[in-house]
């Protein structure tokens, strides 16, 4: 049996740390296998050498968020334990370092994981960054925080963000209303990112002069959008046509960012995803980044993790019989 101590600099800390009815300790224990106790700021793991170790990394990991200034949450606790298990645990210390935006309510948005951390830097030092993963991940927002940030700081003079009006079930001309009205579902979340950021008043002032811009793929064609941020949303709902349009939209003093999903196409079986397809012709071109989210970045409620990962290993067998 072995035993470590960790000192807590305040009380709030710790009473963080455990969370609500101790479950991030009783999480920590059942994972990895040791026993927590605490006499007010100093925290008593025992248990195996080994697991020792792997608890005081997670704990120390955990109190790294915490200085930040942030909230430990049940995702924060499995994500650490993962980087614990593979051994990763060091590059904990990359994140959360700079906030890529401040909301409207004064809310830092910053990387939670080391992959939207690569994601948010391929998004600085690259032209045209795709971004493709499951839901949660982050992809849309913080491609919106830092469309919003580069606005900001008048490296761009507008922000167009962009996605196809593919219909899940449901035909546009169906819905009531104009045109606009027609759209607008299926550009609430662009539009719910952006309120976020800057606040209804603030984005419906912007709207006004014509420097944010939310409009469906279509309205795209045939525009050159120069000095912009560009974002194409929910990409894997393009045809390979429309991808190879947008591409080519693009300006001068302009940067552009691709999300998507391939698990989520919505197109008719007959027709290509753009998505797919650009990510196979894009990767290895020059100023041009392909990220891929993983499971591990969704940053919602743990069961979205749970429910990807299941998908993605029912696709995986499915995909095994079919070779078979």
């Amino acid at each position: 049996m072995t035993e470590q101590t960790i000192n807590v600099e305040r009380l709030e800390q710790v009473i963080a740390l455990f969370g609500s009815f101790d479950q991030n300790i009783k999480l920590i224990e059942q994972t990895v296998g040791v026993k927590v106790l605490n006499r007010d700021t100093e925290l008593k793991i025992m248990g195996d050498a080994e697991n020792v170790y792997r608890g005081v990394k997670v704990v120390e990991g955990l109190l790294s968020v915490l200085a930040r200034g942030e909230m430990v949450s049940e995702q924060n606790v499995r994500y650490i334990l993962g980087l614990v298990e593979d051994g990763a645990e060091d590059k904990l210390q990359e994140l959360g370092k700079d906030a890529v935006c401040v909301t409207a309510k004064g809310k830092p948005v910053k990387a939670k994981t080391l992959g939207q951390k690569k994601y948010l830097d391929a998004i600085a030092h690259n032209t045209i960054t795709v971004g493709v993963g499951p839901a949660g991940t982050g992809k849309t927002y913080l491609a919106v925080a830092k469309a919003v940030t580069a606005f900001r700081q008048k490296e761009v003079s507008r922000i167009i963000l962009t996605r196809p009006a593919v219909e899940a079930g449901e035909k546009l001309g169906f819905l009531p209303g104009d045109l606009q009205n027609k759209v607008d579902p299926y550009l609430r979340p662009l539009y719910d990112a952006l309120f976020d950021m800057l606040g209804s008043e603030t984005y419906h002032k912007f709207v006004e002069r014509g420097l944010i811009e939310v409009a469906p793929l279509a309205y795209m064609r045939g525009r050159t959008l120069d000095d912009s941020f560009i974002i194409l949303d929910e990409a894997q709902n393009t045809t390979r046509e429309q991808m190879k349009m947008f591409l080519t939209r693009m300006g001068f003093g302009s940067k552009v960012v691709i999300t998507g999903d391939v698990t989520q196409i919505d197109l008719p079986r007959d027709k290509v995803s753009g998505l797919k397809e650009a990510v196979r012709v894009l990767r290895g071109v020059e100023d041009i980044a392909v990220c891929e989210l993983t499971a591990r970045d969704v940053v919602r409620h743990v069961l979205v993790q749970r429910i990807v990962k299941a998908y993605e290993d029912y696709e995986a067998r499915a995909a095994r019989r079919r070779e078979r």
